[in-house]
């Protein structure tokens, strides 16, 4: 049996072969405090990366599976690209534009970019977006991993 075989042998809705993205910010609890900000309404940074998901997502027909947050500003978000293989250097300089974006604000964030298998069903909660696939795990792992090591940066794992 295949790998995707395997996932989708117990499922309702097969996994496809796809493009895994968690943009999270670096540090925003402390960035707000010494800011003074609201941390629940949006500012410069929240919606600004809330802009930039929602144009990032349509531009790539991604799926925003969690995080997205018109309300308070978007701070992380997990997005799934199915069939996004094709055009990954597409999708990592995408990427690379919204972190200088968003240095130019003065935040900065990290991107994790793995090639897995996708779903492209929002998550019911945060614990199923970070944890509903062995990709989204692997890429968890990942984000913790480059937020250990300081941040600010986009990571690919192909």
């Amino acid at each position: 049996m295949k790998r995707n075989e395997e996932y989708n042998a117990h499922s309702e809705k097969p996994l496809v072969p796809g493009v895994i993205i968690i943009i999270d910010l670096d540090k925003f609890g402390e960035f707000v405090e010494k800011h003074g900000l609201d941390p629940y309404k949006p500012n410069t940074i929240t919606g600004e990366l809330t802009r930039l998901v929602v144009a990032f997502a349509q531009k790539f027909r991604g799926v925003v599976i969690y995080g997205l947050d018109y309300e308070r500003g978007t701070e992380e978000a997990v997005i799934e690209i199915p069939y996004g293989v094709e055009y990954l250097d597409l999708v990592v300089s995408e990427l690379e534009y919204i972190a200088n974006r968003i240095r130019e604000l003065g935040a900065t964030l990290t991107a994790i970019v793995i090639v897995d298998y996708v779903s492209g069903r929002p998550a019911k909660n945060r614990r199923e977006a970070y944890e509903g696939t062995p990709g989204r795990r692997r890429a968890l792992r990942a984000l913790k991993k480059a937020k250990k090591k300081g941040g600010n940066r986009v990571v690919v794992l192909a």
